[in-house]
């Protein structure tokens, strides 16, 4: 048996068994769900934030930029913060998830393409 849980693998998925048996005999799914939802805005503030940090370092970069460029970008990042708390406050399910994925995929286009259009060295 001391050989059988040397292995990490086994006991980490043995303590992921023991927190399910727990949950599920003491009835805890709600005080599970209130998790989720504490985490899913704990990641949302966290990715702003990270986000304004970037902004800040990179600010005076974008001011120097044509002002079409400048609101391009903005908006894109606008419009990926709001998509993501779209998914945290609405949790999407089936076609809503496939649209959730094409508006982020076009904002982190626009926001790549903005990019490297600025930073282009003739």
């Amino acid at each position: 048996m001391r050989r059988f849980f040397s292995n990490p693998t086994v006991r980490g998925l043995a303590v992921v068994a023991a927190f399910a048996i727990v949950i599920v005999a003491l009835s805890l799914e709600k005080v599970l769900l209130t998790a989720q939802a504490l985490l899913g805005v704990a990641f949302f503030l966290a990715v702003a934030f990270f986000l304004f940090l970037v902004w800040r370092e990179r600010r005076s970069d974008i001011e120097a930029w044509s002002d079409r460029s400048r609101r391009t970008f903005y908006a894109a990042i606008a419009l990926a913060v709001l998509d993501i708390a779209a998914l945290i406050a609405f949790t999407p399910r089936g076609l809503e998830t496939l649209v959730f994925f094409a508006v982020l995929a076009a904002c982190a286009w626009a926001v790549v393409r903005i990019w490297r259009d600025e930073h282009r060295y003739s």
